[in-house]
């Protein structure tokens, strides 16, 4: 039983950050635009968290830094993916790259290996809550989490509201489905797509922030770990649906955390766990394009 809760509890951990970036993830998702830079993002938004809590050691202004990282790189990402007609796909590589190479290289100015916070994280936010604190197991796995854990769970229905409860979200949707049919309506497309593409930076660079401070306590520019990549994976498993690709983000911390902990108590060959989580992504895509082109066989036999 203390295995399974150890396991769950660091699941809830493990996919906060996987959530947040799933979700920045969408609004690019909905306008139709392949953002692989999800990765880049991240790490830019890690970088601003730990270069204001190394040097000032504020709070709230290294997650306001992780903020004015992703509109930045988010309105960078726009400029030649929508403005300049650039290739999206290349564009993310490009900030990806972008990303750890302005990592290394400001680390080699600092001549450091990293950017060190942990001392900080005494003055992390956690959330106490009464009521469920002294309940059996649920006290447990729900208490006492860094404050972005619960704004990332809580994000999945920020979003949803966002694209499904707002004139916003009905233009940005219509923008990524039918972009002719968004201007013979008087939509400018192009803006929406911008903004979208800014919200969603911002979500993705709060996901570098929780990694840096709340689960790393420290910057190197690998600290994602493949997280953008599996966000992209969970996004279009779950066909860009707020809860349903969160689910997917939550399957794949799930199997981080376990392979953590697997990690922990095998030893010699604990290295070998470190690849389930990237496994259980090539499974999981495998499988739902095969339902998926199953369903797509199905209805084209129907309707001959």
């Amino acid at each position: 039983m203390d295995f399974l809760m150890s396991v769950l509890e660091s699941t809830i951990r493990f996919a906060a950050p996987i959530i947040l970036c799933t979700l920045g993830g969408i609004f690019t998702y909905k306008a139709n635009i392949i953002n692989i830079g999800l990765e880049g993002i991240m790490l830019f938004g890690g970088f601003a968290t730990a270069l204001i809590l190394y040097f000032l050691g504020f709070y709230w202004l290294s997650v306001l830094g992780a903020v004015m990282a992703g509109v930045l790189v988010g309105l960078l990402f726009c400029y030649f993916g929508i403005t300049r007609k650039g290739n999206f796909i290349i564009t993310g590589f490009a900030i990806n790259l972008l990303a750890m190479s302005f990592g290394f290289y400001t680390l080699a100015l600092l001549g450091r290996t990293d950017i060190p916070v942990v001392r900080h994280r005494a003055t992390m936010i956690r959330l106490d809550f009464p009521l469920i604190r002294d309940i059996p197991y649920l006290g447990r796995l729900l208490n006492n989490h860094p404050l972005f854990t619960y704004v990332a769970y809580f994000s999945i229905f920020i979003v949803f509201v966002i694209l499904y409860r707002t004139r916003f979200g009905v233009h940005l949707r219509v923008t990524g489905e039918s972009p002719e049919a968004a201007k013979a309506v008087g939509l400018k497309v192009d803006r929406i797509k911008y903004i979208g593409v800014v919200i969603g930076s911002i979500f993705v660079a709060l996901a570098g922030f929780n990694v840096t401070l709340e689960h790393l306590g420290t910057y190197t520019p690998v600290i994602t770990a493949g997280i953008g990549f599996i966000a992209i994976a969970a996004i279009y498993c779950g066909r860009g649906s707020p809860g349903a690709s969160s689910l997917y983000a939550i399957l794949f911390g799930l199997m981080r955390a376990l392979s953590v902990r697997l990690s922990l108590m095998i030893g010699a060959v604990a290295g070998l766990f470190q690849a389930l989580p990237y496994l259980t992504v090539i499974i999981i895509l495998a499988v739902v394009a095969i339902i998926r082109n199953q369903r797509t066989n199905v209805r084209s036999y129907t309707h001959e």
